[in-house]
């Protein structure tokens, strides 16, 4: 985990019981220690919840039924590189403050990345959305929490094909992208992978019911993640003059030579690659730049 992260030594469940007492019925004992059911999505959303109220100063927070649950820390972790990514270019100093702006794709109802990075280093955000309610949603969250609404601000992507055309503007400018590309081709492979998550959880025994959240758009799309990033590089290229740097995180590290293959052909300036860990998670993170 990133030695800036706040979660870095774990959970003070007492802590964030007392930030957010919706959390108390969750709380569980494991070997006489406190923990929380990791099976439950219920209890996965009210976690996070106490999270981002406790240590990100938020006062209202609330994602779309059924949609996918944010790992806080995990989600922290990409800020902070992106971060370091930008310090690069500044004499090793992290830019703060509303002139780094970012944009983050597919921000979903939950709006993690702008949320933390809002609070983290007060950059400014712009999040897109193809499905309505998790934009409306998003919209919520922003309106019930005063200091955001001059930190966020949202645009729904109405073509489902397209990444970046239509979203950004000829004014702007964009520091970095971030994306939480949807990592699955179908809803079949979403089904397999979460069976065998929940499995690892439960000791074997098999869900009856999808136990892992995410709306559809979230999770899968034609040709997943490799199909997703691969547009996002043809995307960024047209717009190479209004973008910094352009970032994506990769679930699968066989995509990851595929990918630098298309940077590569296509003469990308600057490829890096992020690796992140947490626990027995591996990710990663692909960033390039064009000019």
């Amino acid at each position: 985990m990133h030695n800036r992260n706040k979660h870095l030594h774990g959970y003070d469940l007492q802590k964030l019981k007392s930030a957010y007492k919706g959390l108390s019925t969750h709380i569980i004992k494991n070997n006489d220690k406190d923990t929380i059911d990791f099976s439950n999505p219920k209890s996965v959303l009210e976690l996070n919840k106490a999270l981002l109220i406790a240590d990100y100063k938020l006062k209202y927070w609330q994602p779309t039924p059924n949609s996918l649950c944010p790992a806080v820390p995990g989600r922290a972790d990409y800020v902070h590189h992106v971060a370091d990514l930008l310090a690069e270019s500044n004499n090793g100093v992290i830019p703060r403050g509303k002139n780094v702006k970012i944009l983050d794709i597919g921000t979903g109802s939950s709006i993690i990345y702008p949320l933390i990075g809002a609070q983290e280093y007060e950059w400014d955000f712009v999040g897109t959305e193809i499905d309505r309610s998790s934009i409306h949603q998003a919209e919520v969250n922003v309106n019930k929490n005063i200091w955001l609404k001059k930190k966020i601000k949202l645009r729904y992507q109405d073509e489902r094909e397209r990444i970046l055309d239509g979203i950004i503007f000829p004014e702007d400018k964009f520091d970095a992208i971030m994306c939480n590309p949807p990592f699955f081709k179908s809803r079949e492979e979403n089904w397999a992978k979460s069976t065998k998550k929940f499995q690892n959880l439960k000791g074997g025994e098999t869900p009856t019911v999808q136990n892992f959240a995410g709306h559809p758009n979230e999770l899968w799309c034609p040709g997943g993640e490799k199909s997703f990033i691969t547009q996002l590089i043809y995307d960024s290229q047209k717009y190479k003059n209004q973008i910094r740097w352009t970032t994506s995180l990769v679930s699968s590290k066989d995509n990851l030579k595929p990918l630098i293959a298309v940077l590569e052909y296509h003469k990308a300036a600057q490829i890096k690659i992020i690796d992140m860990e947490q626990g027995q998670k591996k990710m990663r993170i692909l960033a390039w730049r064009w000019e």
